[in-house]
């Protein structure tokens, strides 16, 4: 299993590697539209290699995914912590009463003397 998974990284791996080599030349991002910077007067750019914006966009969209499914499993969390209050409750309860059983049978001498023999 665990060659598996290394063989699977070392897949991934290369193919980051190769996106890289194919992707070196440099793009400009905008911050904004041409137009809107020069009416602004101001036009926030930076010239960097293709792959690492291809690599930001997918770092970015991942992390958007998980926060978006956190958020959404908000409700299936609140469930969960509440069953698991109720579950704990109720064990306690059970100790509680078999705890009050076992006290009753201890009172009964008759009872007592049964169990012995």
């Amino acid at each position: 299993m665990k060659t598996i998974r290394y063989a699977f990284w070392a897949i991934i791996g290369l193919c980051l590697i190769l996106i890289g080599l194919a992707n070196r030349d440099i793009v400009t991002v905008r911050a904004m539209p041409q137009a809107l910077g020069d009416l602004l007067g101001l036009s926030p750019d930076i010239g960097l290699p293709l792959f690492v914006v291809i690599f930001i966009s997918v770092g970015a969209g991942l992390m958007i995914g998980f926060l978006w499914e956190w958020v959404r499993e908000h409700r299936i969390r609140v469930e969960a912590r509440g069953k698991a209050r109720e579950v704990e409750t109720l064990r306690r309860e059970v100790q509680q009463l078999k705890g009050a059983a076992a006290g009753a049978k201890d009172d009964d001498d008759v009872l007592a003397l049964l169990e012995k023999t």
